[in-house]
């Protein structure tokens, strides 16, 4: 079975720019841009219609994150394509429990770079999830569990010293 995450998160920055530009319904917005072969998978609709809704459900606070950590930046001011992928790689990393958060903001740089809204984006991208990512973890937002979706460093360093 093919593994089309990479192309439904590409689709799924173009739905929210087309949801952002026009006032169409969700599924009006999504519908045309899924392959056949994307529709008929059900593993790649699950993660597509699971993404989709996390991001439409719980966009206030997802922009919130967004808008503290771009505090010289009027949310209204960046570009619709970062913020998008912004947006996806936010809701990815609080409410996609099996991706790892580093491969969340990976793919958001990557198609950032693809996209291409300006220059800078992909670096843009980058710094923002970044310093987000480190606030959500010190607040103990990141509910991640799995080979490769924690960080074990800070449980080593406890029994190793416990060892002693």
């Amino acid at each position: 079975m093919k593994t089309y995450r990479r192309q439904l998160r590409e689709k799924i920055i173009q739905a929210l720019y087309t949801l952002e530009l026009r006032d169409v319904d969700t599924d009006s917005a999504t519908n045309w841009l899924l392959t056949k072969e994307m529709a008929d998978d059900p593993n790649a609709m699950k993660f597509f219609n699971h993404l989709m809704k996390s991001i439409i459900d719980h966009r206030e606070e997802i922009d919130r994150h967004i808008a503290k950590h771009t505090f010289n930046w009027d949310m209204n001011r960046i570009a619709i394509i970062d913020k998008n992928i912004l947006r996806m790689a936010l809701a990815e990393i609080l409410y996609c429990e099996d991706i790892p958060p580093k491969v969340s903001i990976n793919e958001a740089i990557e198609i950032a770079k693809k996209f291409n809204s300006t220059e800078k984006s992909s670096k843009f991208v980058n710094g923002i999830l970044d310093a987000i990512f480190n606030d959500l973890k010190a607040e103990g937002r990141i509910q991640k569990c799995g080979r490769g979706l924690i960080d074990h460093t800070e449980s080593k360093m406890q029994k190793s010293e416990s060892n002693r």
